[in-house]
């Protein structure tokens, strides 16, 4: 075996292990073991003494009319990338990987697109990091930009790679809804994927917990009015769902305004309904999305919104004290929703609002355009 075969089977290997885009072609790797060339140069082709190959589990000599003569090398790891073929799933993703790398690489500032490299980006420091990658502050150095990255590496995990397509297809379409994030474009190859976002102020979650207490209530109707046009610019201009609502996707500018982010989980609509179920933070889920016997749609969304009402009011998370995830559901099935009242110093408008949101039958519940009325 000379270099070049060696290290086109170390690359072979390499995205076996760590996952890209083109899954598919080496999700097996060859269980074969290829002759030592030390091992084949005392072999004596033709003249070996006559034993049976059954003297080893993979005799390197087969015998043929009693001369031994070498055993012709199978490359498993070719045929099976020769005999599988790709799911319609991953076709699906390699199509709309196509259709995104030709946006690789271009980034939109000002309404001035620039042919950029990976290397234009500086580092600054690290904003926040999650199970999906994480955030780092950065400079565009060509003209100085200051932004938000987002690194996610790609796994071989299907769903992992459909999440990274989503948050990326979702961001990349251009918009004029001022309360989602906007993206200036990305930087993607077979292993990781960098987007470039404006850069926020911070998320709701850590503002409260900073300050260390819940929002009045003028904050409170600016985040759910905020809230709700972004998910129906979505749902009007996109047919999709949200389904991540928290605070933590809550981000604010500079200039008091509040954005939606993170799309990774979005779903498609189909006749207004959500047809896939995917994980997401159970603690904002609907009791709908608990189980698996229901449809759900878009109100899923509105009771998400009604959870993270009641923790930005109150200054911590409305189901506390749970000991396990199982309690945590429970309760969230079992319990009565739980709601703000006016002795805590809101008004009956606003506990009427969220009382809305949290109404357990989704098809009592209202929907984005009977809320913004």
């Amino acid at each position: 075996m000379n270099r070049l075969d060696f290290e086109s089977r170390i690359r072979k290997w390499k995205q076996t292990r760590l996952g890209s885009w083109n899954r598919h072609v080496f999700t097996h790797r060859s269980t074969s073991i290829e002759p030592r060339s030390r091992v084949l140069s005392r072999l004596n082709v033709g003249t070996a003494e006559e034993k049976s190959p059954r003297s080893t589990p993979l005799p390197r000599r087969f015998f043929t009319n009693g001369k031994a003569q070498l055993r012709p090398f199978v490359d498993f790891t070719a045929q099976v990338a020769a005999q599988q073929k790709a799911s319609p799933d991953d076709e699906e993703i390699m199509r709309r990987v196509e259709k995104i790398k030709r946006q690789s690489g271009k980034l939109t500032i000002n309404d001035v697109v620039y042919d950029a490299n990976i290397t234009d980006i500086e580092r600054i420091g690290e904003l926040g990091c999650g199970t999906c990658g994480i955030v780092y502050k950065a400079r565009f150095t060509p003209v100085g930009t200051l932004m938000a990255v987002k690194q996610m590496s790609i796994t071989s995990i299907l769903e992992e790679r459909k999440r990274v397509l989503m948050d990326l297809e979702v961001v990349l379409k251009p918009h004029d809804c001022p309360n989602i994030i906007r993206c200036y474009g990305c930087f993607l190859n077979d292993y990781e994927v960098h987007i470039c976002m404006e850069l926020m102020l911070t998320c709701l979650e850590k503002l409260y917990k900073r300050i260390g207490h819940g929002f009045p209530e003028d904050v409170l109707g600016k985040v759910a009015l905020s809230v709700l046009r972004a998910l129906n610019y979505l749902k009007v201009h996109q047919s999709i769902i949200h389904r991540d609502v928290k605070p933590s996707n809550m981000l604010l500018d500079t200039s008091g305004a509040i954005k939606l982010c993170d799309f990774g989980i979005a779903g498609s609509l189909v006749n207004s309904f959500a047809k896939t179920r995917v994980a997401g933070c159970s603690a904002y889920m609907a009791p709908e999305r608990l189980e698996d016997a229901h449809d759900y749609d878009t109100r899923a969304d509105v009771w998400s919104l009604g959870i993270s009402l009641v923790e930005l009011a109150r200054g911590r998370f409305p189901y506390e004290g749970c000991k396990s995830e199982f309690e945590l559901l429970s309760r969230i099935l079992s319990d009565a929703p739980p709601l703000l009242t006016t002795g805590e110093g809101f008004s009956s408008k606003f506990c009427t609002f969220v009382s809305r949101c949290l109404i357990k039958d989704y098809k009592s519940r209202p929907k984005y355009r009977d809320l913004l009325v």
